[in-house]
C-alpha cells in the first residue's frame, strides 16, 4: 500500500512490517524512500498521518565515509526516523522495513545507512522466498539507573519490586537509543501491562529513554526464575516496549531495543558469545514477531534479523 499526501510534491508512503513475513504480525513501519525537499516539520507530519510508530525518511547518503565502511554505489543513504510525536535516533523495525522495500527494488545485498545515532550497515538476503534483513548496531553501553528513577519506573507501570527477575538487574541499555531494562519474573507480570501513560512519559523524557525493553526469560524445563536450578543459558526472551515519548502506547517488535538488551546481556556476563538470542515480541497485541539477535566474540556490536512484508 502507498499512502499518498494531497498537494504538489508529496511523497510516497510505503507501508511495510518488520520481524514478520505475515502482514497482519511484526511492527508497521511507513518508508519513504525519496525524501528529498522534506524539512523536520514535513517529515513528522508525514510520520504523524501514518500513524505507525516510526516512519524511515530516506535520502542520498553524505558524502565521504562518514566512519563506516563505503557503501557500493546506488547502495548508500542518510535515514532519518519519525514517530508521530517526536524524531528517534535510531529504529531497528523501520531499519528492516527500509532495507526490505529498497531490496524489492534494486536487488537484495549489502546497503550502509547514516543514521543520526552512526553508521548502520544491513545485509538483506532471500530466505525461502522471503526477504530478511540483518543490521548491525552502533556500539553499545550499559549505564545504571537510580534507584529513585527505577522506583519511579516501577510506580507508572504498576509492577512492585518483588516482580522483577533478579537475575536480570535493571539496566538503561543502548545501541543508538536508550532503553530500560526491566525484567519480569513471570510471563504473566509481562502479559498484564496497564501502565500511566503520562507519568512514564515524563520519566523517560527526563532520562533520555526511547522504550522500556520489558522482558521475560523462558525457562527450559526444570527451571524456575530466581532459583539457579535453570537447565540452559536462557536464550528465548518474550519482550514487550511501552513507546509514550513517541505518542504510541507500544511497540509491537523494537529492533533498536533487542539490539540494545543484546548488549545488555553481554557486558553483564548473561550471555556469553557466541550466541544467538531469539525475542518474541507483539503477541499480547495479536501482533506476533520475531527477532533474532547475534553476539559475536570478535565484535562488539550487535546483529538483530527478521523479515519484512509489504502491507496491502
Amino acid at each position: 500500500m502507498t499512502t499518498r499526501e494531497t498537494g504538489p510534491g508529496a511523497p510516497d508512503v510505503l507501508r511495510y512490517t518488520a520481524f514478520s513475513s505475515d502482514p497482519d504480525g511484526g511492527n508497521p513501519a511507513g518508508v519513504v524512500l525519496d525524501a528529498s525537499g522534506l524539512d523536520d516539520a514535513r517529515m513528522l507530519a508525514v510520520a504523524a498521518e501514518v500513524g505507525y510508530s516510526e516512519t524511515a525518511f530516506l535520502t542520498p547518503p553524505p558524502p565521504g565515509r562518514d566512519g563506516g565502511p563505503d557503501a557500493a554505489p546506488g547502495r548508500g543513504f542518510t535515514v532519518r526516523y519519525f514517530s508521530p510525536a517526536a524524531e528517534v535516533p535510531f529504529c531497528g523495525h523501520a531499519t528492516v522495513a527500509a532495507a526490505v522495500a529498497l531490496a524489492e527494488r534494486i536487488g537484495p545485498g549489502d546497503l550502509v545507512f547514516a543514521t543520526p545515532a552512526g553508521t548502520v550497515p544491513v545485509t538483506v538476503a532471500e530466505d525461502g522466498g522471503v526477504l530478511r534483513a540483518t543490521l548491525t548496531s552502533v556500539e553499545p553501553y550499559v549505564a545504571e539507573i537510580g534507584e529513585d528513577d527505577l522506583a519511579e519506573a516501577l510506580a507508572a507501570l504498576g509492577w512492585h519490586a518483588g516482580e522483577l527477575d533478579r537475575e536480570l538487574p535493571a539496566r538503561i541499555a543502548y545501541a543508538g537509543a536508550r532503553h530500560l531494562v526491566l525484567a519480569a519474573a513471570t510471563r504473566e507480570r509481562l502479559a498484564a501491562l496497564d501502565y500511566d501513560f503520562e507519568r512514564l512519559r515524563a520519566l523517560m523524557l527526563r532520562l533520555d529513554l526511547t522504550t522500556l525493553q520489558l522482558v521475560w526469560r523462558e525457562r527450559e524445563p526444570g527451571g524456575e526464575a530466581g532459583t539457579g536450578t535453570e537447565t540452559g543459558p536462557g536464550t528465548v526472551f518474550h519482550v514487550r516496549d511501552p513507546f509514550p515519548v513517541g505518542g504510541v502506547v507500544e511497540d509491537p517488535a523494537t529492533g533498536a531495543a533487542a539490539a540494545a538488551f543484546g548488549g545488555y546481556l553481554r557486558a553483564l556476563g548473561l550471555i556469553t558469545a557466541p550466541a544467538v538470542l531469539t525475542l518474541h515480541q507483539g503477541h499480547d497485541m495479536g501482533r506476533p514477531g520475531l527477532l533474532e539477535v547475534e553476539l559475536r566474540e570478535d565484535d562488539p556490536r550487535v546483529r538483530v534479523s527478521g523479515a519484512a512484508a509489504r502491507i496491502g
